[in-house]
Order: C-alpha cells, then structure tokens, then sequence
C-alpha cells in the first residue's frame, strides 16, 4: 500500500495505475461504514485508492474542524488490512495553496436540508471533491447514503461537469441497535447514545406507514416529530420527505421519496435517512 502526500506525487503515480479506478474520498477515522466502501470498490475495480482529508472548508465557523476525531495510524492499518492500493493523504495547504480562491458550487440542491442548516458546507464539500476528482481521475467513486444530499449534489455535479465517472451510493451501515455509523459517534454520552437509536427507529415508523399506504407527506413528518420529541435528549434539526431528485419537499408522495432527518445531541448533530421506493414486483 502506497502512502501518497503530495498532488504531484499522486498524478505521477495515477499514470501508473491499473484500472478501472476506484475512490473512496474520506475524512479519516474510519469504521464499517466507510469500509464498506472500499470493500466494494475493491470488488468493482483493479486499483482501489482511499483519500483521507479533513476537509477545513466544509466546516461553519463555529463547528468541530478542531475536534474533529482522528487516528491516521488506525486508518492506515484497516485499509492496509483490506489490500487497497493507494490512499492519499495531503496536508490542507497542498489542496489550498496559498491565494486559492476558485468554487464549485451546485445551485439548488444544496439550499435545502443540509444546505438550509449549513450555508456554506456544500461549497466546500464540491469544492474538495471536484479537485480530488481531478488529482485522482478516477472510474469510479463511492459514497455511502446516509449522507444522502451529499451524494445526490456529487451526483448532480459530475453530470453536469461531465467528469467521466461513475458516483456509486452504497447502503447505509448501522449498528446492532439501528444507529447508522458515523465518525461523530464518538462524541455521544452514554446517555445520548441509547437516545439516538430514535433517528433510525422513526424512519421505520415512516416505511410502516409508507407500507400501510400513507401518502400524506406531512402526516408522516408530524407522526416522526412527535415521535422523536418523546425522546427529551434529541433536539429537531428538521424532518423531511422529499423528492429524491430535486430535494424539494412533498405534500403528497407519488413515486419514491427521500425521508431524511437531522436531530442533536448535545453538541452532536446526526443525520441519518431512508428511500420510500414503489414496489416494482418481480
């Protein structure tokens, strides 16, 4: 496995590469969830690299950029141990150079949601993800779905930049109790731990009902809030269920349709979310 620090450095060896290519962009201080993916990208591709980025400019002011966790050991002893090939590493002065001052934005998707909480997160996530793309130049990248409007807006950007790969969305990995995993569990109490299991336990309430033939959007997003504020730990970011293309909420669900939901913890914002999708029969 090839620890690779510097732009330069990863193009040289890019050229080098077997393909097809496949990219798991990551944040570091992995778990299954993020293993998940480079167990598929090791699947569907001759050369799997990993970067591992904490990314400064996806994160408000008054965020955890500081406190993020990390374990770089760690991280390069679980992806040693899954035989991928490359992971990249840079310092953030080597993805922003000094007088760096170019975006990638995608307009729309990214006011909503996350957008709405965060209004500068998504510049900086396309931002990063469209330079990885250009230093990697992968076949392949994957995403994993419980960051939902991140993969949708990645998504939406690799179209219409017509940048040549596949973004692949790979399934949400929980924990034995349904909580879905994220490098922020590590904040949680004790306490707030065993309240959080009520993100994934409404979004089953929300399938049950969807599966009993609810299509009021709104009462699903009242029974979930109602549900979650029995819990006195979670704090309600907010509720949605919205079209799976635009992110624009529904009144009515016609076709397939994103519930997602965002609650605190404490200091610790989850999110977390399912797809209603009509059934197709066999």
């Amino acid at each position: 496995m090839k620890v690779i620090e510097t732009v330069d450095e990863m193009r040289r060896l890019r050229r080098t590469l077997a393909g097809p290519v496949g990219f798991v962009p990551t944040m570091g201080y992995l778990h299954e969830g993020h293993l998940s993916l480079v167990k598929r990208a090791r699947e569907d591709n001759a050369t799997v690299v990993v970067s591992i980025f904490v990314n400064p400019t996806q994160f408000g002011p008054c965020e955890d950029l500081e406190d993020y966790p990390r374990d770089i050991k760690r991280d390069l002893t679980m992806l040693e141990e899954l035989d991928t090939d490359v992971v990249f590493m840079p310092p953030p002065d080597e993805i922003y150079p000094p007088q760096f001052n170019t975006w990638v934005e995608v307009t729309g998707l990214t006011e909503r949601l996350e957008g709405a909480a965060r209004p500068t997160h998504f510049r900086g996530v396309t931002t990063v993800v469209a330079k990885l793309f250009n230093i990697v130049q992968p076949t392949r990248a994957y995403f994993g779905q419980k960051d939902a409007q991140q993969a949708i807006v990645i998504q939406k950007m690799a179209t219409d930049l017509n940048m040549g790969l596949d973004v692949i969305v790979c399934p949400t990995i929980r924990e034995h109790d349904g909580l879905a995993m994220s490098s922020r569990n590590i904040y949680l109490t004790p306490e707030q731990r065993r309240s959080a299991t009520v993100l994934s336990q409404s979004l089953k309430m929300a399938e049950r009902l969807w599966t009993d033939g609810e299509r009021n959007a709104e009462h699903i997003r009242s029974e979930m809030r109602q549900f979650i504020e029995r819990q006195p730990e979670g704090q309600i970011d907010y509720i949605s269920v919205a079209d799976t293309l635009t992110l624009e909420e529904l009144d009515t669900i016609t076709s397939a349709a994103l519930v997602s939901l965002a609650v605190r913890f404490g200091k610790t914002r989850l999110l977390d979310n399912v797809v209603l999708r009509p059934y197709q029969g066999k």
